[in-house]
């Protein structure tokens, strides 16, 4: 058995692309996209098709419901080849505006559902800002299902699990890249491999804690830069990862074992913890990592839905 398969005797396989042409052989559950990888996947000739029958199909409509119609139809050919759901991200500028990303969120819904998908099928990626996540509650109480990205810190999980949202994406590798950063000169990678990577520390950290108490939201890791990364957290609900890093995993024959214990996690002494308005804020401004990493990845996500806007009106 490949370690590809292996893993998937422990945790849920997702896919992070927006190249569906890819995806069957890897034969995952779920797939994930953001505007980074539709991007990157519309830039490939194979796609260019795609791009044009879309607004050719709507002409004059504004850019912002274009754009939503292009993810929706990336959903679409997703969905057609997974058996799970795919995460749809709202644009990143609506970020700090819980209405606006309400508002969104439910216009990429009636999408989906014109197009005879079934709302469970779908989540609403929405970046864990303190507005984000109130964004998500609200969805989730309307029965939309939501999956919070860009979670960098701990208070960010409590916070969702408060909310109740379906699923978070904890960002495993540029936690990492902050910390090997950060140390410069002084960072040994032998030291900070496995389960002493930082960012395998985060996941783990909130995997336990929600066990532990009982909160029904679904981990799924994220942002790996290594196989070795994905395998410390074997046993995690769910790990989204990229093509590159399915095909090592589907190459190799080593064993694979369990790292994350669900059972083992509800024994734990932990302290539980509640979080307000006040208490986040302060919380996150005291993580200097989360704070940088949750700013940068909305400035990146920002510059990509620009992108894709750039894209559409080429086409």
């Amino acid at each position: 058995m490949n370690q590809l398969d292996a893993l998937k005797q422990y945790t849920t396989v997702v896919a992070d692309t927006g190249d569906f042409m890819q995806l069957g052989q890897f034969r995952p559950q779920d797939a994930t996209t953001n505007p980074s990888l539709i991007l990157k996947a519309v830039k490939k000739a194979e796609y260019q098709p795609l791009v044009a029958q879309t607004v050719k199909a709507h002409p004059g409509q504004a850019l912002d419901l274009l754009i939503d119609r292009l993810l929706v139809r990336f959903g679409c050919e997703i969905l057609s080849i997974i058996p799970g759901r795919v995460s749809t991200e709202v644009d990143a500028r609506l970020s700090f505006d819980t209405a606006a990303t309400v508002e969104r969120a439910e216009r990429l819904m009636a999408l989906y559902a014109a197009a005879g998908v079934p709302r469970e099928r779908v989540l609403i990626k929405i970046a864990a800002t303190w507005e984000g996540m109130a964004a998500a509650q609200q969805l989730e109480q309307r029965g939309i299902h939501t999956n919070l990205t860009l979670l960098f810190s701990f208070c960010q999980a409590v916070v969702c699990g408060q909310a109740r949202v379906q699923l978070i994406s904890p960002f495993v590798g540029r936690i990492y890249d902050w910390h090997k950063k950060a140390a410069g000169s002084g960072w040994v990678e032998a030291e900070h491999a496995g389960a002493r990577d930082p960012g395998v520390q985060s996941v783990r950290q909130i995997f336990e804690h929600y066990k532990r108490f009982g909160i029904a939201t679904e981990v799924m890791g994220a942002s790996f830069r290594n196989v070795g990364q994905v395998l410390a957290l074997a046993g995690c609900d769910l790990l989204t990862i990229s093509p590159e890093l399915l095909a090592q995993l589907a190459a190799s024959l080593e064993p694979v074992e369990r790292a994350l214990d669900a059972q083992a996690a509800r024994s734990l002494d932990l302290p539980e913890l509640h979080l307000d308005e006040a208490g986040f804020r302060l919380a996150l401004n005291q993580d200097a990592m989360a704070t940088e990493k949750l700013a940068e990845g909305i400035r990146a996500f920002v510059s990509d839905a620009i992108g894709l806007e750039q894209v559409l009106l080429a086409a």
